[in-house]
């Protein structure tokens, strides 16, 4: 089994630089390198980046020059996606192995359909509460990532990663069954993050009885609904674990889209509440929580 030795990252957000830290510290920075476009990369190439407070000079390159990698983590938001399966073409060879730490449920599938299911990895990114403003990154939990695959051919694959993630002390854990987890996941998200941008509040004002928690809850019920009706055993034994996870976090601190709100970002919302509610037209299942938060975030983003 050969080791991963050599790490690409395509995406400079909250997560990017969190792992990316972590990796350079382990393995030195002259082996990860973060891929980007021309326009982006004339931005960042000389540009330090500061990870609670720590100033760090990462390697970045232009993709035209970027060279296959072991290990190409893929962090970018949703509507990046699919500029980033043209950016990481040169990085991926035939020893690569592919994950993505982005939200949702969709993008290994579309990966994998450009560059072949079984390079990738499952993942699932839980537990942070990473915020990123400009040039600065700060958290106070780094959680855990949770991989998995789903068909055999992965299996190598997922065994070079818990490797290499062992050995860096990151934290991860292999998971049995990593479907039911990217839903969990996906289910926190659509009600966590759409609530603390409609909101305007933190993980702290979703611990409290009151009508940021009723939404967040109500939103997550609709993930459980969709869910059981695709064949995903979710219940809410894991909407209980997942608000539990939330209260982990630091009370002050709000999740992706409450930064795209603050920083007047286009956020994912197609991603969370246009995917439920599409699935609940598919199965005649009502969600107006969903219906809701699509439309206050829509009137939101009008307003930047």
């Amino acid at each position: 089994m050969k080791k991963i030795e050599q790490v690409s990252i395509i995406g400079m957000g909250a997560l990017g630089i969190l792992y990316g830290a972590h990796i350079a510290r382990a393995i030195g920075f002259d082996h990860i390198s973060y891929v980007m476009d021309e326009k982006r990369y004339e931005k960042y190439k000389a540009a330090p980046v500061y990870c609670n407070n720590e100033e760090l000079h990462f390697q970045c390159v232009p993709a035209r020059k970027a060279q296959p990698a072991d290990l190409l983590i893929v962090a970018v938001k949703a509507t990046g996606l699919a500029a980033a399966l043209d950016i990481m073409e040169s990085s991926v060879g035939p020893g690569t192995v592919i994950m993505s730490v982005m939200n949702g449920i969709s993008s290994e599938e579309i990966i994998g359909a450009r560059y072949g299911a079984k390079r990738l990895i499952y993942t699932v990114a839980q537990g942070m509460d990473a915020m990123k403003f400009g040039s600065r990154l700060t958290y106070t939990k780094m959680g855990i990532l949770a991989v998995g695959i789903r068909e055999e051919t992965q299996q190598p694959g997922l065994d070079r990663v818990c490797e290499f993630f062992s050995r860096i002390a990151l934290p991860h854990r292999a998971e049995k069954d990593i479907l039911h987890r990217l839903w969990s996941k996906f289910m926190l998200n659509v009600g966590v993050n759409q609530t603390c941008m409609v909101y305007s509040c933190t993980y702290g004002d979703v611990w409290r009885e009151g009508k940021e928690r009723d939404t967040m809850l109500g939103a997550m019920r609709e993930v459980i609904a969709v869910a059981n009706a695709e064949g995903v055993s979710l219940s809410e034994a894991d909407l209980t674990e997942y608000d539990q996870i939330i209260r982990t976090l630091s009370s002050d601190g709000t999740p992706s889209m409450g930064q795209d709100r603050i920083a007047k970002r286009p956020s994912e919302v197609e991603m969370f509440a246009g995917t439920i509610i599409s699935y609940g037209k598919k199965h005649g299942i009502p969600t107006p929580v969903n219906e809701w938060l699509y439309g206050q975030v829509q009137e939101i983003e009008k307003q930047y």
